[in-house]
């Protein structure tokens, strides 16, 4: 029998600006250690939140002002992020992977290569969009009882 973990959620707006790409994945680091989750977990969580991040900073067409709403949620043994933005565009990965001397253009075919599901979408109660992944922990099992 598996090991219930309990629901958790980290929820903040940054300003859509480069610093924020670091103080999203601090923040994300800090939090998700608190909820322990397993540290392979944590890295590929906190990388790939810097890819979304860093993509509504760069892509998402809006008007100065506008914020990124990042939020994780710990439920049924699945770490879900997402990342919002003002941006109606809903991304989609390059046709042709990036080459050895890009130094752009791998985000998505990490996020893709990396989380057990991603996808986007508009948001449902006003402009923008929500770019989502989801990683599976593995579930912890119970402790045999000891002998008697």
């Amino acid at each position: 029998m598996n090991a219930a973990i309990p629901t958790h959620e980290w929820h903040f707006q940054y300003p859509r600006h480069p610093r924020s790409v670091g103080r999203a994945r601090s923040a994300l680091l800090a939090e998700v250690h608190a909820w322990r989750v397993p540290d392979d977990i944590t890295e590929t969580a906190v990388l790939l939140l810097s890819e979304l991040m860093t993509n509504a900073c760069q892509h998402a067409r809006t008007p100065p002002g506008r914020d990124i709403a990042a939020r994780a949620l710990l439920r049924d043994h699945t770490l879900r992020v997402e990342v919002s933005d003002a941006g109606n565009s809903l991304p989609s990965p390059r046709r042709t992977p990036a080459s050895p001397d890009d130094e752009r253009g791998r985000g998505l075919a990490l996020v893709t290569a990396l989380a057990d599901a991603w996808d986007s979408h508009p948001r449902a109660h006003g402009i923008g969009k929500t770019v989502w992944f989801e990683l599976k922990l593995r579930p912890t099992p119970t402790p045999a009882p000891a002998p008697a």
